[in-house]
């Protein structure tokens, strides 16, 4: 099992690369590997709770689902 660093850089003006770690992160809880995150930049802001409610990326769940998933399953996300 390995522990794999996600790192997302993109906010709320791209929803859509700013949604991908998340996903990414929960694909590898899937896939049976430890998933950790870290934002940096305008992806620090997606932790705010009006702004993650407002993201919804093309193709995937809203980011306060994801978000929601992410820390059910105790994954450490460092801003």
């Amino acid at each position: 099992m390995a522990t794999v660093l996600y790192l997302g850089t993109f906010g709320s003006d791209d929803p859509t690369r700013a949604t991908l770690p998340f996903v990414a992160a929960l694909g590898a809880l899937e896939a049976g590997h430890k998933a950790q995150m870290a934002l940096t930049g305008e992806a620090t802001y997606l932790m705010k709770s009006e702004v993650a409610d407002q993201v919804h990326g093309v193709g995937f769940q809203p980011l306060k689902e994801l978000l929601a998933q992410v820390l059910s399953r105790g994954v450490p996300i460092y801003v």
